[in-house]
C-alpha cells in the first residue's frame, strides 16, 4: 500500500500541522522546509509518491516541482497536490497545467485532506498494477514472437541455431524460450523401430 507522504512547506506552523494530522492518519510523512529540499529529496529512487507541495516556498515554488516532476523519463506514478492561499479560477488552472493532479485553497479542511491522499493513494495503486500487467504482457509477447520467427535448424541433428550463433537441442531451446514443459516419450514409429519385439508382444 502506498503509505508514504512527502511534505513541502515552509511555514513552520502549517509544516507541524500537516505532519501532525498525516501521523494521525497512518501515513509515513517526511517533511522538508522549502522547495530545493523537496526536489533533492525526490531524486532517491524510493522517494514518496504521495506528495502535498505549498506553492510559494524559497528556492523552488509547487508548479516548478510539479514541472520537473513531469519532464522526468520515468515510470514511478506520482500523486501531488498543491496547497496555496491563492484561489483564483486561473490560478487553479496554471497549478493543474504545471502538473499538479490535486488542488487545496488555505485554510483547507482536514476531512478534504484525507480523502483527496485516499483518491491519490487508490490511483497511484492502480497505475502500478496496471504497470506490472503490461510489463507481463511485454514479456509473453517476446516469447510469443521469439517462437514464431524463423528457427535455422539443423537438417540432421535437429539443433537450433540461437540469437548467439549456438546450437541447442531442441528441446533445451523450447524449455528456455516457451512456457512448455517437456515430456519424454515414444511415437508409433520410433516404437516400432526401436523395440519391434515389445510392439509385437503387446
Amino acid at each position: 500500500m502506498t503509505n508514504r507522504v512527502l511534505i513541502a512547506e515552509d511555514d513552520r506552523t502549517s509544516r507541524t500541522l500537516l505532519r501532525s494530522m498525516l501521523s494521525k492518519w497512518g501515513f509515513e510523512v517526511q517533511v522538508t522546509e522549502d522547495g530545493v529540499e523537496a526536489w533533492q529529496a525526490l531524486q532517491v529512487a524510493d522517494a514518496p509518491q504521495l506528495l502535498v507541495l505549498d506553492w510559494m516556498m524559497p528556492g523552488l515554488d509547487g508548479p516548478e516541482i510539479c514541472r520537473r516532476l513531469r519532464a522526468l523519463e520515468d515510470d514511478r506514478p506520482r500523486w501531488v497536490i498543491l496547497l496555496t492561499a491563492l484561489g483564483q479560477k486561473d490560478d487553479v488552472v496554471a497549478g493543474l497545467e504545471a502538473g499538479a493532479d490535486d488542488y487545496l485553497v488555505k485554510p483547507f479542511n482536514a476531512s478534504e485532506l484525507k480523502a483527496r491522499l485516499a483518491v491519490g493513494r487508490r490511483v497511484i495503486e492502480l497505475q502500478t498494477v496496471l504497470a506490472d500487467r503490461v510489463a507481463e504482457l511485454s514479456e509473453a509477447m517476446a516469447h510469443i514472437n521469439t517462437l514464431q520467427g524463423i528457427l535455422p535448424i539443423c537438417m540432421h541433428c535437429h539443433r537450433i541455431r540461437d540469437d548467439q550463433d549456438s546450437w541447442t537441442k531442441l528441446e533445451q531451446y523450447l524449455v528456455e524460450h516457451s512456457e512448455a514443459k517437456l515430456s519424454h516419450s515414444l511415437c508409433p514409429v520410433c516404437l516400432e523401430k526401436y523395440y519391434p519385439e515389445e510392439e509385437n508382444e503387446s
